[in-house]
């Protein structure tokens, strides 16, 4: 008889159910609940992140597919389309979403690791864009026919583990939200072109963060400062040979 714990279980075995349970309590996500909890809830969730399902029909045949393993993968015995369509709706996303930030933090303590020895943390912002049934989701009018979400993340490239994130409709500009980014002083912030945004690029300034941005061809600007080297190698190339030619201030 096969007695090893299945892979997803392995998976989440290392969850910490202790802060989750505290954050339900919080918000009070199991009140009047007496089959699907919260938990049961991010379990499936989880499980359809995993194994890419691309709506709740199809997450529901897979889980249902699974059924004689539910109570090992911790999906509960009540778990139908209604059950997870009225979670999803009903209960408070806070619960996930500060769960989501616990984990994080956690995850990039442990992968603590130093790559470019800048002396402060390096983080890339960018945004990627979901889509969504537009005659569902109204709200979410992208284009004419299109509807979606974007997520914009700020990650930690040296722990490669995202640190924040902010959800808008789609229709919102990537510059928009910069303004929602915390900004962490002698931190590295790398953008893209369309994150010349120069009013909030200042805020890093004042904040003495430091930013990398790619610019644009009509970009204005003059250097105040520049830094020389005491040395310098020079590669100069003539006749297919490589001479190396020293240069002191």
């Amino acid at each position: 008889m096969h007695n090893q714990s299945y892979v997803f279980t392995q998976l989440t075995s290392h969850l910490d159910r202790n802060k989750f349970n505290y954050l339900v309590r919080k918000y009070q996500g199991d009140r009047y609940i007496k089959a699907f909890s919260c938990w049961n809830q991010l379990k499936v969730l989880m499980f359809g992140q995993l194994s890419r399902r691309e709506s709740l029909r199809d997450l529901i045949v897979a889980v249902e597919a699974h059924s004689g393993k539910a109570k090992f993968l911790g999906f509960g015995d009540s778990v139908t389309r209604s059950n997870l369509a009225k979670a999803n709706q009903n209960r408070d996303c806070r619960i996930f979403e500060e769960y989501a930030y616990y984990m994080m933090e956690l995850a990039s303590k442990l992968n603590d690791t130093t790559i470019f020895n800048l002396g402060g943390t390096v983080y890339a912002f960018d945004s990627t864009t979901i889509e969504l049934c537009l005659a569902v989701f109204c709200w979410a009018k992208f284009r004419k026919k299109k509807g979606g979400i974007k997520i914009h993340t700020l990650y930690d490239v040296e722990a490669q583990v995202p640190a924040f994130f902010h959800i808008t409709t789609a229709s919102v500009h990537d510059s928009q939200a910069m303004k929602e980014i915390p900004i962490e002083s002698g931190a590295y912030y790398i953008f893209d072109r369309a994150y010349n945004y120069f009013a909030q690029l200042n805020r890093f300034h004042c904040a003495k963060a430091f930013f990398v941005v790619r610019a644009k061809k009509n970009l204005q600007y003059k250097a105040v400062k520049w830094k020389r080297r005491m040395q310098k190698k020079c590669v100069v190339r003539l006749n297919h040979r490589t001479h190396y030619l020293q240069e002191s201030q």
